[in-house]
C-alpha cells in the first residue's frame, strides 16, 4: 500500500457521492477508474469507500428515502473546527442545512449552503482525515464553483476559509482560482447564458484520467450520459462533463503537465 498524501487545512480533502443506487455506483466508478471499494458499517447504514492501491481516494453512500435532492458529488472542505466554521458561515450569509455534528468519532462536519446556493461540506478531523490521494490519474484534482454571483461568492469564500481569488482569461471565458497560501485550492465560473437556464449554483468535482476521450467513451458505454463532450481547454488540459447512469455529474479532466 501506497503512504496517503492528506490535503492540508482550507482544501477539499474528500469527494462523497450521494447516489440512489450503491450498487449500480460500485460498478460504474469501479470500472471507469479502477477503484475497488470497502463498505464500512454506520448507524446510518452501510459507507462504501473507494480506494486506489490501497488508500481512500473517494467515498458513497445510499441516498435516503426522505432525501429530495437528485444524486450528486459533495465536496468537502478540511477546516480546524467545524462548529466555529459554521457560525463563521452563518455570519457571512450561508446556511447550515445539517450539524455540525460528529461522524462515528473520526472526524466533525457540516453541510453549509452558500449565499448563492451552492452546497459543500466541511470535515474536522479526529481519525480520518478525507482521501489520502489526489492529482493523479483517477484521483480528484480540482473542484470548481459554478456560481451565479462571482462577487458574491469571493466574498463569502474569502472570509470563510481566508482564500485569496485570482481572476484570469482561459480562452474566452473569465475564470477565478481560489488560492491559499500560494496553492491554488480549486476554481469559480460564472454561470451565463440559456446553457444553465435552471441549472443552481453548485460545486463540481473533477478527476484526473490519462485519456480524457477514452474514459468519456466508458462512461457512455456503461450508461453515463455526456453533458460536454471532451473539450480543450487552453493551457489546461481536456475536459469532459459526466451525468453517471444515477444523475449525479462530475468532470474527467487530462490535464496538461507543466
Amino acid at each position: 500500500m501506497r503512504e496517503p498524501a492528506y490535503a492540508p487545512i482550507g482544501h477539499f480533502c474528500w469527494p462523497e457521492l450521494a447516489t440512489t443506487d450503491i450498487a449500480a455506483a460500485k460498478h460504474f466508478y469501479g470500472g471507469l477508474f479502477g477503484w475497488e471499494f470497502v463498505d464500512m458499517p454506520s448507524a446510518m447504514g452501510n459507507y462504501t469507500i473507494f480506494k486506489m492501491d490501497g488508500v481512500d481516494a473517494a467515498a458513497a453512500y445510499q441516498m435516503g428515502p426522505q432525501q429530495s435532492a437528485p444524486p450528486h458529488w459533495n465536496a468537502y472542505v478540511a477546516v480546524h473546527n467545524a462548529d466555529e466554521c459554521a457560525a463563521k458561515a452563518e455570519k457571512l450569509g450561508g446556511k447550515i442545512l445539517l450539524g455540525p455534528f460528529d461522524v462515528e468519532g473520526i472526524g466533525r462536519m457540516a453541510l453549509i449552503q452558500d449565499p448563492g446556493g451552492a452546497n459543500f461540506a466541511t470535515w474536522q478531523s479526529i481519525k480520518h482525515f478525507g482521501a489520502g490521494i489526489f492529482g493523479e490519474p483517477n484521483s480528484l484534482c480540482w473542484t470548481e464553483l459554478a456560481a451565479r454571483d462571482a462577487k458574491q461568492a469571493a466574498a463569502f469564500y474569502t472570509n470563510l476559509f481566508g482564500w485569496e481569488a485570482e481572476s484570469k482569461d482561459v480562452g474566452d471565458l473569465k475564470y477565478t482560482e481560489w488560492w491559499l497560501h500560494g496553492t491554488a485550492v480549486g476554481g469559480m465560473m460564472t454561470m451565463e447564458g440559456a446553457a444553465y437556464d435552471g441549472v443552481p449554483s453548485h460545486w463540481m468535482s473533477y478527476f484526473a484520467v490519462d485519456d480524457c476521450d477514452e474514459k468519456a467513451k466508458v462512461a457512455k458505454a456503461e450508461g453515463a450520459m455526456i453533458l460536454s463532450a471532451p473539450t480543450d481547454i487552453p493551457n489546461i488540459g481536456r475536459f469532459s462533463a459526466i451525468r453517471d447512469p444515477s444523475g449525479a455529474v462530475f468532470s474527467i479532466i487530462k490535464l496538461i503537465k507543466g
